[in-house]
């Protein structure tokens, strides 16, 4: 899909952010364009979550604007803020699912919380998104006896709940076994394309990375901002930033022994 002349469907401009007096990463920018799979990369402990809460409403940035069209979410109201929340899907880490809910009712609490539909119309609704993200068993079962690739499906099917316009996905496949990682890639993809939704998902495993994400951004940890923008492969192939090189190849530059 080419993504060239596409408008971007958010900027991030400047942002600044960290937690009280401890800055994090500071005069980060990049758009992300409609339809793209836009990927936040970086090692552990750069910031990819912490820029990954005030893009979706959890965290005020310190500086800078983050805009939805014209509008820069930051500078709106609560309501009209929460307004634009209901715009965006989130997949948290590990699914995050509630664990004393069924799969089912996990699914079903955004629509409870936000529409006013019957309760028949979400069962139907419920029993959708669980078929879109190919969960055809398990549909009642409680979050611990569910495999961590199924547990992250139900965690999708609830992003999905309210029919997004983005989808914030934080280490997707962190913790899946290669085989449930790329099967989880995959339906990613299949999402994005069948449903034009736009994707963005803060990743450092590799072949999710070059697999499926069409344009990024990397934070650095050691100056605390953006040293590249662009694919995953193309930042792999020509950046001439040691660092960036060297995470994409997984290989350390000399006297940066800070573990990926």
């Amino acid at each position: 899909m080419d993504h060239e002349h596409q408008e971007p469907v958010l900027q991030v401009q400047g942002i600044a952010v960290g937690y009280g007096d401890q800055g994090i990463q500071h005069d980060v920018s990049f758009d992300v364009k409609r339809g793209s799979i836009f990927a936040i990369m970086g090692p552990s402990g750069c910031g990819k979550s912490t820029l990954m809460k005030a893009l979706i409403g959890l965290l005020r940035p310190s500086a800078g604007a983050l805009r939805f069209g014209p509008e820069d979410y930051w500078a709106l109201d609560q309501g009209r803020r929460d307004d634009f929340g209901r715009r965006f899907g989130v997949l948290f880490q590990g699914g995050a699912l509630w664990s004393s809910m069924t799969a089912e009712q996990n699914v079903a609490l955004p629509l409870q919380m936000f529409t006013h539909l019957s309760g028949a119309a979400i069962d139907s609704l419920v029993q959708l998104k669980l078929s879109l993200v190919g969960l055809d068993s398990g549909r009642r079962s409680m979050p611990a006896d569910l495999s961590g690739g199924m547990r992250q499906r139900v965690g999708l099917a609830r992003a999905l709940a309210l029919d997004p316009q983005i989808l914030f996905l934080d280490e997707p496949s962190a913790g899946l076994d290669p085989i449930a990682a790329k099967r989880f890639d995959d339906l990613i993809v299949q999402l994005r394309d069948g449903f034009g939704v736009t994707v963005v998902m803060v990743s450092h495993e590799l072949p999710s990375l070059f697999g499926i994400c069409d344009d990024g951004v990397f934070l650095d940890a050691a100056t605390h901002t953006a040293i590249g923008h662009g694919a995953p492969s193309v930042l792999r192939d020509s950046s001439d930033n040691p660092t960036v090189h060297a995470f994409m190849r997984r290989e350390l530059p000399a006297g940066n022994e800070k573990p990926a």
